[in-house]
């Protein structure tokens, strides 16, 4: 990951780390239904908001790089990278 702000990344998948904790521990304490479908949700949520910096990251890095490489094989590469994790999104 070549993103300047790798920090915040780590941050924000530490803190979806202590959510997804939280869960196991309101399904060990046999909480409310709703309510542990509301922190799932959450940490949805917050894992998309993840995706996206991550996509946006690598964008602006990898994909940055391959096309003003001008070598037609990286580019190609970088693409196809793209296709094969929005394919696998869909499973």
């Amino acid at each position: 990951m070549c993103d300047k702000n790798y920090r915040s990344t780590l941050v924000s998948l530490n803190r979806i780390a202590g959510q997804v904790r939280g869960i196991g521990q309101m399904v060990e304490d046999e909480r409310y239904c709703i309510d542990i479908l509301q922190q799932i949700h959450a940490v949805k949520a917050a894992l998309s908001r993840v995706e996206n910096a991550v996509l946006r990251s690598h964008a602006a890095c990898c994909v940055e790089e391959a096309i003003a490489s001008g070598d037609a094989d990286r580019q190609r590469s970088k693409f196809n990278e793209l296709v094969e994790v929005f394919a696998k999104a869909k499973l």
